[in-house]
This record gives C-alpha cells, sequence and structure tokens, in this order.
C-alpha cells in the first residue's frame, strides 16, 4: 500500500510541478508583453508554433471543454470543492491500486485535478493555453492538468478493457 501512494503521489506532484511550471512560463514569459505589469487577465495573444498547433493565453471559468465558462461568483468555490472531492476519492483508491498503469493512471488525474484548483483558488479561473487545430476547426484550449487528467483516463480505460484479469461468475 505505501508504495501505491508513493508511486501515485510522486506522478501527482510532478505534474503539478510541471502544470504549474508551464502557466507561469506562458503567462509571465510568453504572452506578457514586454514591460506591461499588473493582472494576469490580459489580452489574449496567439503564439503559432506550427500549421496546426498555436499558444494562446486563455481563462475557463467553467469545467472540460468551457461548459459553464462564466463568470459566476461562487464557480471557483464549487468547481474548486468539487475537484477536491474527487482527489480525495481517487486516493482512496490509490490506497489499493495494485499495478502501476493504474498508479500513473490516477497519480495524473490527481496531479492535474490540483493544478487546476490551483488556479482556481489564485486567479479565479484556470489557465489554458495549448491550441489544437485543423482546417480552421479549434479543439477547446487546454493544459498540462487537463492532459494529464485525460491520459490518465484513457489509461484506466485502456486497463479495464484489457488489463486480462479474470472475472469470477457465480
Amino acid at each position: 500500500m505505501r508504495n501505491n501512494l508513493r508511486n501515485g503521489l510522486g506522478i501527482a506532484g510532478l505534474i503539478v510541478v510541471l502544470d504549474q511550471w508551464s502557466k507561469w512560463w506562458i503567462m509571465e514569459r510568453v504572452m506578457r508583453p514586454e514591460g506591461v505589469e499588473g493582472t494576469p487577465f490580459f489580452t489574449p495573444l496567439r503564439v503559432a508554433v506550427t500549421p496546426f498547433f498555436d499558444l494562446v493565453m486563455t481563462w475557463n471559468r467553467g469545467v472540460s471543454f468551457g461548459i459553464g465558462n462564466n463568470d459566476g461568483p461562487w464557480n471557483a468555490l464549487l468547481l474548486s470543492g468539487l475537484a477536491l472531492i474527487i482527489v480525495a476519492a481517487m486516493l482512496a483508491w490509490l490506497r489499493t491500486a495494485t499495478t502501476p498503469l493504474i498508479q500513473v493512471a490516477l497519480g495524473g488525474i490527481i496531479g492535474g485535478a490540483l493544478g487546476n484548483v490551483i488556479d482556481r483558488l489564485r486567479f479565479g479561473a484556470v489557465a489554458d493555453f495549448l491550441d489544437v487545430h485543423v482546417l480552421g476547426y479549434h479543439w477547446p484550449a487546454f493544459n498540462v492538468a487537463d492532459s494529464a487528467i485525460t491520459v490518465g483516463a484513457v489509461f484506466l480505460v485502456f486497463d479495464s478493457l484489457f488489463a486480462g484479469r479474470v472475472s469470477t461468475k457465480n
């Protein structure tokens, strides 16, 4: 059980650090015009990296894909509380996780959720900056925390479908 927590929490910690560092880098080094001080809610900029990938500064006050992205006065607190409840459930699951894949998946989800909670508590919104697009169609902007949550969820689905565990039938 101790290894389960150590492995999963190590991944979670790494995700939080990478997420917060990448957001700092985007906000302070890439997107902030030289010499401009003040609030992090500045005019969005777009930096083309490839023909299908840009860096763009956006603020998500809602949940996945910007659902509920409004200026509701309780959004940040309610969504942070919900995320912390989910983190608590993932921690309970992590205590019993038996495979490295599940430990990594849960660690990614926990770290991603905590990275976005930090943003909500600091800024009242989540900083999103990765923009993938094809032929004028844009995937909703996302960040490292969102990526970790998504990859973790995919790993959990993969494990449930292909882990090869024998089920017991009565």
